[in-house]
This record gives structure tokens, C-alpha cells and sequence, in this order.
């Protein structure tokens, strides 16, 4: 059951999420960037110094932030997943441009949300949801 500190630590999130530069990056990551390649992905993943880079490190590493809190126990799964399925969506949207990296390297993309996806059955569900959702979306 959800405490009241709990609904604290969600209330912060959303708040950190209105921030003006996380706005314009997750923005950017969740309407604007849509790769046909990997190679248009890797242009803005990898291309360090950049704004769009920024954009791509700061908003895979908020949601990787706050998958991690629960993960880490730190706040409930469920009040979380009630309002919190961006990072889910994010998964869903690039994970694919990376199995091929994991595969060689070992490094798991978006680990916590990856983890989060395995360990919660409503997580798994919105993820398998947008997935499916994405899989319909025009080029």
C-alpha cells in the first residue's frame, strides 16, 4: 500500500518534470526525435556536445533516476506506474536500436526501466501496450 511519503516522492518527480530544460528534452525525445536508422539514432546518442545529446542524456537518465526509486524500494510500484509510463514509452520507442549494442557489449539499455519491465506486471503491460502502439505508427 502507497504511503503518503510515496506520494511525496511522485509530486517531486512531476515537479523536476516541469523543469524548463527536462521539459524541452523530453519534448524533443518523446515527439521529435523519431530515427529511421541507427544511424540517425547513433547521430544524436553518441554525438556528445550537442544540444539533442543533452536532450537524449538528460531524459533517459530521469526516467533511469526514477525507475530506480522503485526499484530501490524508495517509492511504491503501483502509485508510480498510475502516472509515471513515459520512461515505459521511451523503452518501447528505442530499445530495439539497441539489442544489437547489448548483444556485443553487455551494457543494457535503460537497465532499471528494462528491470522495472521484468519485475512489475503492470509495467510489462504498459510497455507491451506502446509497444504495440508504436508498432502501428506510420514512418
Amino acid at each position: 500500500m502507497a504511503t503518503a511519503a510515496d506520494a511525496s516522492v511522485v509530486l517531486e518527480l512531476y515537479k523536476l518534470r516541469q523543469e524548463a530544460t527536462l521539459r524541452d528534452a523530453r519534448k524533443f525525445m518523446a515527439f521529435e526525435f523519431w530515427p529511421k536508422d541507427l544511424e540517425e539514432l547513433r547521430a544524436v546518442s553518441r554525438a556528445m556536445g550537442n544540444d539533442k545529446n543533452a536532450y537524449w542524456r538528460q531524459t533517459l537518465s530521469y526516467w533511469e533516476m526514477a525507475a530506480s526509486l522503485v526499484l530501490r524500494g524508495a517509492v511504491d510500484a503501483d502509485l508510480f506506474l498510475d502516472s509515471q509510463g513515459e520512461g515505459l514509452f521511451l523503452y518501447a520507442k528505442f530499445h530495439h536500436w539497441h539489442a544489437e549494442s547489448e548483444r556485443e557489449s553487455g551494457n543494457k539499455f535503460m537497465k532499471n526501466t528494462a528491470e522495472l519491465i521484468e519485475r512489475f506486471p503492470t509495467a510489462k503491460t504498459i510497455y507491451e501496450t506502446v509497444k504495440a502502439s508504436l508498432a502501428t505508427r506510420p514512418s
